[in-house]
């Protein structure tokens, strides 16, 4: 099973500690606090914008919070031709005329972060996005970006590979 970040090499990566998300959500939320823009629901882009989305939901205050799948990313700079969105979805029924703040760990090329807004816009919501990374290349600006590297991002959550069972 692949994961994101082979942490045996971390030469040419941007490297993010646990210590140094924390800091990064706290700075995301407060320029989202700045901006006037107070989020009704945070929505996370299942699988790495969940930590980021549910880190935010306190600093923020915000309790409502869902997620959306979409998969793209299939290894280590693996692509599928276009992000597809996976069940289950969330309830797109109650967020019309919601205040959205979207929330994943990085806009690469900003096609997954496009297709959510676009899908969440499509059903009556004010949305924004909050990202911990963007990369140059992107197509698609977040609102709110805590940094822009064009490395290779090792993210704490995803730095090693999953657990397995352990032999008795």
């Amino acid at each position: 099973m692949a994961y994101h970040a082979d942490a045996t090499d971390l030469a040419d990566k941007e490297v993010l500690t646990w210590e140094g998300f924390g800091a990064a959500q706290r700075e995301i939320a407060q320029a989202v606090a700045d901006s006037g823009f107070h989020p009704t629901v945070i929505v996370a882009v299942a699988r790495g914008g969940m930590p980021v989305a549910g880190a935010l939901t306190y600093s923020l205050g915000v309790k409502l919070t869902d997620a959306i799948n979409v998969e793209f990313y299939t290894d280590v700079d693996q692509t599928l031709p276009d992000p597809i969105l996976l069940a289950p979805m969330l309830d797109t029924e109650s967020i019309t005329g919601k205040k959205i703040l979207v929330v994943d760990d990085v806009a690469d090329s900003g096609r997954t972060l496009g297709l959510v807004i676009k899908l969440l816009r499509g059903f009556g919501a004010d949305v924004r996005s909050a990202v911990l990374y963007a990369k140059p290349r992107t197509l698609v600006q977040p609102d709110f970006v805590w940094r822009t590297t064009d490395r290779w991002i090792v993210f704490p959550w995803s730095a090693e590979p999953p657990v397995t069972a352990r032999d008795a």
